[in-house]
């Protein structure tokens, strides 16, 4: 089996489930891509999934979690009952504790909690007949940049494994000013000129992390890239960004430069919310590959 994507994905508001735009044309194409690849499951690090520590869902059977309010009651009737996958829950477990990274010495394990809207969304565009057995790895959102791309390094193998990992959230997010006055349309073409600053600044550290395999600059993006505390008020939305860049380049022992990425949707909804979704190709891990029994 071929070496799977790792990828970051800006799932949006809950409305794009019924009013999917461009960006959901563009989900649904890429679902294609990742069909043919027939996968054996796939890992979703969702910015609707924040704990203290690291947990891993091992439900045998998923079902959608409306973790939202205030929307049409259509959305609420969405389903996705796809399977879960336990045989990957443990291998998930196994590599993050073996890994080492600092501050991340357990991963505590949850057979009760549901998928929510940054898992079930892209989900039902990239599998549609939920019938791709799917897990969530919750994000710690107090661990930097820096640790979430170690932690993402430490997930690398699964790639070779036949899993997809898939860092969930929105390249930029800041609600107050979804909400506030002046609120433009969901799919309308007016951006805030801050939100396509910050989007180049962090495309072009972007390139040189895949390059070069020096992720210092983009990890120290909240310092350094414009408007970025505007675009990111709390950051937990960009957070598994990193840990999907930390997939997609494998082992930090490997030789840099084998990773590429494809951009799929760049969109911005309601003016402010980036869709930006990255498709990471090459890299992976150096683990021994193993198979569920």
């Amino acid at each position: 089996m071929s070496t799977l994507p790792a990828i970051y994905v800006s799932h949006g508001s809950p409305m794009l489930a019924i009013d999917p735009g461009p960006s959901g044309a563009a989900f649904d194409a890429l679902g294609e891509r990742l069909r043919a690849r027939q996968p054996k499951a796939v890992l979703v690090i969702s910015a609707h999934w924040i704990y203290s520590t690291l947990v891993v869902g091992t439900r045998t059977r998923q079902e959608a979690w409306h973790d939202f309010g205030g929307f049409p009651r259509e959305l609420y009737a969405l389903r996705y009952d796809a399977p879960g996958a336990p045989d990957v829950a443990a291998r998930v477990k196994a590599l993050v504790e073996a890994a080492g990274v600092e501050g991340v010495c357990y991963v505590a394990e949850d057979a009760d909690r549901p998928l929510d809207h940054g898992a079930w969304m892209p989900m039902r565009h990239f599998f549609p007949d939920a019938d791709m057995p799917v897990l969530q790895l919750a994000l710690n959102p107090y661990l930097s940049p820096a640790t979430q791309i170690e932690i993402g390094r430490a997930l690398a193998p699964l790639r070779d494994e036949g899993v997809i990992v898939i860092g969930s959230g929105s390249f930029t997010h800041n609600l107050q000013e979804v909400f506030g006055g002046g609120r433009k349309a969901q799919h309308g073409p007016e951006t805030e000129p801050y939100v396509d600053a910050f989007r180049d600044w962090m495309k072009d550290a972007l390139d040189e992390a895949l390059a070069t395999g020096d992720t210092s600059r983009i990890a120290g993006y909240r310092d350094n890239a414009p408007f970025a505390r505007r675009a990111h008020p709390t950051d937990e939305h960009l957070l598994p960004f990193f840990v999907a860049l930390g997939a997609a380049l494998g082992p930090a022992s490997k030789s840099d430069g084998q990773a590429q990425v494809d951009r799929i949707a760049d969109e911005v909804t309601y003016g402010v919310l980036a869709m930006d979704t990255f498709v990471f190709e090459g890299g992976a891990g150096s683990a021994p590959a193993w198979q569920a029994a």
